[in-house]
């Protein structure tokens, strides 16, 4: 099978509708302040995180190859990440959230190749590489939490979502590619503002997957770890910002102990979140994600199942207690007086399976305009039809060539003639198929014998209902790519000039060549054509210090001058403290 991008041992088993989420790490795009970015904020999180963070994390930055002095590569990160049994690959910024989970489930971390510009070095809005590779990487080396991930993943690619929720990721995707992008309007900024704040206060109760969001905010990214006086950090969002990664220690922002509570806690991506929670073990990650996982569609079934799958326009599944699978975008259900559902309806290609595995002859191009089954007993007979035996079946008249009136509890009639039936490996039926059929539901036509051949799906109750399709083989294109790309950042004359002395710089650093000169001319451009520029006079000053150049004071001097700008004044603070660190060391 050929594909776009690096196939291994754990990316080979990615089914095919997720490739095209993959997209080619534009590693040549990095431009060398990129690179100085990366190595400014890995350095401090080392220095910083070594202190805070879950221990799993410095031992993970080893185990999962990633450098502190350059932007990881997806294939060295993938030779040593197969190791762990999982995988890396790049996509643009945030995917659809059913697909980002079911990455997960075939231990794939999903990694965003865009890197964050200095502008935005304390924090993005927008998925970048720091976040993905240093901030998820690293703790998926500890066991426990990379099997809590995987199953999470497993899991909330079942989720239902409701027709809003597509509509919010489009909508927090378009503002984290502006807000990132330096060549945004405030108008663009501020108009994509305001749709995502509008549809946050907008969107009605909160749906399945709107939910496991929550669970996977409050633990994956902003999660603390320990006790709630002395919590540490294991959320990627967290590991990967400098700036948070100490805001969220400070007694102001409040740390709740995590519970099944945190599924219905909302976040705001745009903001500092005012609590956090705080698990006492992995363990426990994974008990609270099973005791939501007891209140989805898919161990539930039933009503409100089938109407979350209704309300959500989406393509998904129910299970009857058969184990037919039904898979199309559900339109509708009929119940009876105790509100009990005794009719479902698709609309469009739908596919029958069971255990995961489209039943032949009945997939979409045969159920292309939809399909509709009852669901329940049969009115006045105690033994439900997947209970007959073949016996039983002749009993009533269900068989091959007999013309027979089916009338179930609830008042669903199904009259024709029985064609066939269609078993599992164990004898059950699973479906029953007629010609010259009607279905009514009392004076209301379901089926006309003049639409075709009738197949009946046999199942007393709904026994589970989920997002997506059983067999992912029966649908030709399954999620959507959006049509928002990441925004190419144009970058002036000037720009590329700076970035220059950034990769003359750096070269020097790595091939141990940088001279006195050399740092006095590159220092002497920046204070006359680039004097807003902080980090590469801060890179100047830590190789003048490492090599005890005089000209060390006057950088001293010159980034004394620069932390009169509000906006990179810490930054520069930081960066000189720790080289002072480093020095005593």
């Amino acid at each position: 099978m050929e594909t776009h991008f690096e196939l291994n041992e754990v990316t080979k088993k990615l089914p095919t509708h997720l490739h095209k989420f993959v997209v080619k790490q534009p590693y040549d795009e990095y431009t060398a302040q990129n690179q100085a970015v990366w190595r400014y904020v890995m350095r401090m999180n080392v220095d910083y995180l070594g202190k805070v963070a879950h221990e799993s994390y410095l031992e993970g930055l080893d185990k999962t190859g990633i450098s502190v002095d350059t932007i990881p590569r997806m294939e060295g990160m993938n030779r040593i990440l197969k190791e762990i049994g999982w995988a890396a690959v790049s996509v643009d910024g945030f995917i659809p959230p059913n697909a980002f989970m079911e990455f997960q489930a075939y231990n794939v971390l999903v990694i965003a190749s865009d890197m964050r510009t200095i502008d935005h070095i304390k924090y993005t809005p927008a998925p970048d590489i720091i976040h993905e590779a240093a901030g998820h990487a690293p703790i998926i080396a500890n066991p426990e939490y990379a099997e809590y991930l995987r199953r999470f993943g497993e899991i909330g690619a079942k989720a239902i979502s409701s027709a809003r929720d597509y509509e919010m990721y489009e909508a927090i995707r378009l503002l984290s590619i502006l807000k990132e992008n330096p060549n945004s309007t405030t108008k663009e900024i501020q108009e994509a503002q305001e749709k995502v704040e509008w549809l946050q206060n907008n969107m009605g109760a909160l749906s399945e997957m709107a939910q496991i969001r929550n669970l996977h905010w409050w633990t994956v990214e902003y999660g603390l770890i320990g006790t709630l006086e002395n919590p540490k950090i294991y959320g990627a969002g967290l590991l990967s910002s400098i700036g948070e990664s100490k805001w969220c220690m400070q007694d102001s922002v409040q740390k709740l102990p995590y519970t099944l509570e945190a599924s219905n806690v909302s976040f705001d991506i745009t903001k500092p979140q005012p609590q956090l929670f705080v698990t006492p073990d992995f363990a426990h990650l994974s008990l609270v994600l099973e005791q939501y996982a007891n209140t989805m569609g898919i161990r539930k079934g039933g009503l409100s199942g089938i109407n979350k799958l209704i309300d959500s326009k989406n393509l998904g599944t129910i299970e009857l207690s058969t184990g037919i699978q039904i898979s199309g975008v559900f339109t509708n259900v009929i119940t009876d007086q105790n509100n009990k559902p005794i009719y479902i309806q698709t609309t469009g290609g739908t596919a029958l399976a069971n255990r995961d595995k489209e039943l032949i002859g009945h997939g979409t191009h045969y159920h292309k305009e939809g399909f509709g089954s009852p669901i329940g007993k049969l009115k006045g007979i105690n033994i439900p039809i997947e209970n007959m035996s073949p016996r039983d079946l002749e009993a009533y008249g269900i068989y091959e060539g007999k013309i027979v009136s089916l009338e179930f509890e609830g008042g669903v009639k199904v009259e024709g003639e029985v064609i066939t039936g269609t078993r599992d490996l164990r004898g059950r039926i699973l479906l029953i198929s007629f010609k010259n059929c009607t279905v009514t539901h009392f004076d209301t036509v379901l089926f006309h014998p003049d639409w075709g051949i009738y197949d009946m799906a046999v199942g007393v109750d709904v026994i589970s209902a989920y997002a997506g399709p059983a067999d992912v083989s029966s649908f030709e294109d399954i999620g959507k790519v959006s049509e928002t790309k990441t925004h190419k950042i144009n970058y002036s004359s000037e720009d590329k000039r700076l970035y220059g002395l950034y990769t003359e710089l750096r070269k020097a650093r790595e091939t141990n060549t940088v001279t006195e000169e050399m740092i006095s001319n590159t220092l002497g451009i920046l204070k006359n054509d680039f004097p807003n520029d902080w980090l590469l006079v801060l890179e100047l000053f830590e190789l003048a210090v490492e090599k005890d150049y005089t000209v060390q004071e006057e950088i001293k001097k010159h980034l004394d001058n620069l932390k009169s700008n509000e906006e990179y004044a810490s930054l520069i603070e930081n960066g000189v403290s720790l080289l002072s660190e480093e020095e005593v060391l």
